[in-house]
């Protein structure tokens, strides 16, 4: 049918416009973000895209919902601006006629969401975590470039080694700054190695010397040393770590739905789909034009609109997770009210229905 067919085509262009630049602008961000965990030592430099490829990957979900909705309410605005809406109506064709070509359009990206959010965004997650736990369980040794500065990854020492080593545990000519409170002291040494006693990782200096310093006290101590031991942390083990929540399948949370932060991140993967099916429904009950608020005026409205939905989303989440709300009643309220609300709306405007004062009757004398 050539309603259905043109109406398909010009959301097919806007949706393709819309996610090309979403996904521009989120790859910016993330780019920018990713950067700055790199600076801080939380993530490898050399894992910065990676990183951010499954970032972005784990936001597609957002990403194309938002695109869906901007694309519904920018070609049906678009239409009532350029009066094709009335020629539609006229043909016979209400409002509620134009709910099926736009579930036809948007089927498959609803099921991409659904796949996304089930599915790649604890798997992207995971990725990113894994990738994280490796780099944090390097020794601050590892993390040096030969002829840098660097800090380690507490922060309250600044590394530096003079020439690669081949073996990733022994370091040549170190130096090492360490400021503690009051204290600080200055360690050189040829050599170091890395061993982990008891559970906690030292580094072992060889052939060196130390010069501390107290803030509130003058004078300084020089102390030369043939071989000298400092911890530099924990000896983390990746088998006895916990995965966070949001790395869990869908499948482990619905077995242990029992608990408050597993029905948080269910509730929030599920809604991410539902809130698809609003969205369609929703940008065709407030799809106007308004001659005074000027073309982006819906794309303005529908923008705040989509804000507002996913702040409520991350709301619920957190009281689901503080126990503070259950997720029937949280996925019941949100969602379904919200597919209510789009609905009654809908209804008014296919049916033209309106709230009229009630006035008097005039008495004639």
């Amino acid at each position: 049918m050539l309603f259905d067919s043109s109406i398909r085509k010009e959301l097919a262009r806007s949706f393709g416009a819309t996610l090309v630049v979403l996904v521009t602008v989120v790859m910016t961000m993330m780019l920018i973000r990713t950067l700055g965990q790199a600076s801080r030592g939380s993530v490898n430099p050399s894992d910065v895209m990676l990183v951010m490829g499954y970032t972005v990957l784990g936001q597609l979900p957002t990403i194309l919902s938002l695109s869906l909705f901007m694309a519904v309410v920018s070609v049906l605005s678009r239409m009532y601006r350029d009066s094709e809406m009335v020629i539609w109506f006229s043909a016979g064709q209400g409002l509620v006629s134009l709910l099926h070509p736009l579930l036809r359009f948007a089927w498959p990206v609803m099921a991409v969401i659904a796949i996304l959010s089930l599915g790649v965004w604890p798997w992207a997650n995971a990725q990113i975590q894994e990738l994280k736990t490796r780099y944090e369980q390097r020794s601050d040794i590892d993390r040096i470039a030969p002829g840098e500065f660097q800090e380690s990854a507490n922060g309250t020492r600044v590394f530096f080694i003079d020439k690669d080593s081949p073996d990733t545990q022994v370091g040549n000519n170190i130096f090492i700054a360490t400021s503690n409170g009051t204290k600080e002291s200055v360690t050189s040494a040829r050599s170091a190695r890395l061993e982990i006693r008891a559970g906690e990782r030292f580094a072992l200096l060889s052939q060196g010397q130390r010069l501390e310093s107290a803030t509130d006290q003058h004078g300084l101590k020089i102390s030369e040393f043939a071989e000298y031991g400092t911890r530099i942390g924990s000896a983390s083990s990746a088998s006895t770590e916990q995965l966070a929540v949001k790395t869990r399948t869908t499948r482990e949370l619905l077995t242990q739905s029992t608990i408050p932060a597993y029905q948080a991140e269910l509730g929030w993967r599920l809604g991410l789909a539902l809130a698809a099916i609003n969205f369609v429904v929703l940008g065709l009950a407030l799809a106007s034009v308004n001659p005074r608020a000027g073309r982006s005026g819906s794309l303005m409205f529908a923008l705040f609109a989509f804000v507002v939905y996913f702040n409520l989303m991350t709301l619920g989440q957190s009281w689901v997770g503080a126990g503070k709300l259950g997720l029937s009643a949280f996925m019941f309220f949100l969602h379904g009210g919200t597919l209510v609300l789009a609905l009654i709306i809908l209804a008014a405007r296919h049916n033209r229905w309106t709230l009229r004062r009630l006035q008097p009757a005039r008495r004639t004398p």
